[in-house]
């Protein structure tokens, strides 16, 4: 809201009928203006790398700020207007540096409106920033249920402090001359109007969001449809003739006893190596799952610690496990435990000498959830928008299809793999399973 100098007296709402007509127009206008930056954004930048710069998105929101506080409703010598919706939009999904702009956007616009009231006007910017900045790397871990409850709950923070504030101000001014009842519903009215907005403009950023993942995971599944049926066809020819020069060799490392026989014995290794690299792309074209059964994960992961905890010893990395609970899901026990060898393995190789990996498991009444921890070299961003893609690793040697592979298999058993990572600091790899419903 911005103060108007010019006219000092408190009895100035308009209530006739062609005021509240204009008063609707302009809380429509608001409304327009509140979703202008959703619209540029759908429809220039989505797809684009400026959708991806947060000074871009910073300028197209300060934008509707100044569109909104060029057209504010007159109210108790008050202006009021929609300018902190596109302030607690960009924090949210646009990060600090676009909000900073929208903030240093309002300032300036208000600096150059005047006014007796200028300092209010800030202290109420202010207010309307702090809850948007505390809670913002919790709202982006949020569900979309809970970040449309943190957006609605900014909404009527911002209301109140906007409602302290103003009374506060104009009661020091006028003393018993202030209309409570009607401030009140003033600023009612507009946190209702505030708060919906914010809300509007959260549901519809999440349906941009969502609409995003979603022609990801088409593009994605697409792809590895097209590689699966590819690796079928292939592998399955190539396996035969490799099966029958594995059996001569076999037959040749018998009779040879000779120098030959350490060469003969690395072409074997080798083979076997390829022949693992087809059967993960069999597995890879289409999993076959055996035997479904209750699965009982802390066992599991137990059992698989130990299997790899000389991999670990080897490597000079600390292997660690806490595994308290111990919840039951269904799968195929040979391809969960093979997805969680690989990726554990991932971890170790990833992680230099001295250093450690953790498995943890817990639960809660939805989902349980493996955690891999370690404290490896790190991803960037571009490096984690790439893990699962095929023939991508960060390895010097692998295809980076036995990731792919076991991403695949906890997917097919309703499970989800998320990935975290900071450069030179670690990797927490969470695998999400939902319980049992019995």
């Amino acid at each position: 809201m911005k103060e108007n100098c010019e006219n000092c007296r408190i009895t100035n709402v308009n209530m006739t009928e062609s005021g509240s007509n204009t008063y609707m127009e302009k809380l429509i206008l608001h409304v327009l203006f509140i979703l202008l930056p959703v619209h540029i954004y759908s429809v220039f930048l989505e797809n684009r790398k400026a959708g991806q710069s947060p000074y871009i998105l910073g300028i197209v929101n300060s934008l509707c700020a100044i569109l909104t506080m060029s057209f504010s409703i007159s109210a108790f010598s008050l202006y009021w207007d929609l300018r902190y919706i596109p302030l607690v939009i960009s924090i949210f999904y646009y990060g600090p540096i676009s909000g900073f702009i929208v903030f240093l956007t309002i300032l300036i616009e208000r600096m150059i409106i005047g006014g007796e009231g200028v300092w209010i006007a800030y202290i109420c910017l202010i207010v309307a920033v702090l809850f948007p900045m505390y809670i913002r790397k919790k709202f982006n871990h949020s569900s979309r249920r809970k970040k449309i409850f943190l957006a609605t709950v900014s909404g009527i923070l911002i209301a109140l402090g906007q409602l302290v504030i103003t009374y506060t101000y104009l009661y020091f001014h006028y003393g018993q001359q202030l209309n409570g009842i009607k401030l009140f519903f003033i600023v009612l009215v507009y946190g209702v109007i505030q708060t919906f907005g914010i809300l509007i403009s959260t549901l519809l950023h999440e349906k941009i969001l969502e609409k995003k993942l979603l022609q990801q995971e088409i593009i994605r599944a697409e792809k590895l449809n097209t590689m699966g049926e590819m690796a079928a066809s292939i592998a399955h020819e190539i396996r035969n003739p490799l099966t029958v020069v594995k059996g001569f060799l076999q037959l040749m490392q018998k009779q040879e006893k000779n120098d030959n026989l350490q060469y003969l014995t690395l072409i074997l290794s080798e083979l076997a190596r390829a022949e693992l690299i087809i059967n993960d792309y069999l597995n890879f074209a289409k999993p076959q799952y055996k035997k479904v059964e209750e699965i009982q994960l802390g066992d599991t992961l137990f059992h698989v610690v130990t299997l790899i905890e000389s991999l670990a010893l080897k490597n000079g990395v600390k292997l660690e496990f806490y595994g308290e609970k111990n919840p039951i899901i269904l799968a195929d026990r040979n391809h969960l435990i093979q997805a969680f060898i690989n990726l554990i393995k991932n971890a170790i190789e990833a992680t230099p000498n001295k250093g450690s990996v953790a498995v943890k498991i817990d639960e809660d009444n939805d989902y349980i959830y493996i955690k891999i921890l370690d404290t490896g070299k790190g991803m960037s961003k571009e490096q984690l928008s790439k893990i699962g893609t095929l023939y991508y690793t960060t390895k010097d040697k692998g295809t980076g299809i036995g990731t792919t592979v076991s991403l695949k298999f906890i997917e097919e058993m309703k499970g989800k793999v998320t990935y975290q990572s900071t450069p030179n600091v670690g990797t927490e790899v969470t695998i999400l399973f939902p319980r049992i419903k019995k």
